[in-house]
């Protein structure tokens, strides 16, 4: 199974906002890059990732599930952008952030640490077992 990362800004959509949708989750509407959408349309029921708060906090805060397959956002007028639904699973015992992910060396080559720019990211499995050793789980 694969793993990913989304980015939100915590003032905008944040962890706690997710939390409140329960089991619902919340359509990832708004994306508007190539990359990160072709990213969500690999996405599989049942991934996981982590759940980003990007530009106040820079950290990762929780862990998030894939709960429905690529979609037309409906955000877009342009049917080419589409998106997937997530719910919360846990939060992070301890959020990571991105200052932290630079400095482990088990993390050089994170898509984060390289490109943090880039809103929804894969994550290899050695990448989220880190983050999960560092989060304390």
């Amino acid at each position: 199974m694969a793993r990913w990362l989304f980015k939100s800004e915590p003032n905008v959509f944040g962890w706690d906002d997710l939390i409140a949708k329960g089991d619902a989750g919340e359509e990832w509407d708004g994306v508007r890059n190539y990359q990160a959408r072709n990213n969500m349309r690999a996405m599989k029921i049942g991934e996981q990732g982590l759940f980003y708060h990007s530009n106040i906090g820079k950290e990762a805060v929780g862990i998030v599930e894939i709960i429905a397959l690529a979609h037309p956002d409906s955000t877009a007028s342009d049917p080419k952008w589409e998106c997937v639904d997530i719910k919360a699973v846990k939060p992070l015992p301890r959020a990571i952030s991105l200052d932290e992910a630079k400095a482990e060396p088990r993390l050089k080559d994170m898509v984060l640490v390289n490109n943090s720019r880039l809103s929804v990211q894969p994550v290899t499995d050695e990448e989220w077992d880190v983050i999960l050793e560092l989060a304390g789980l």
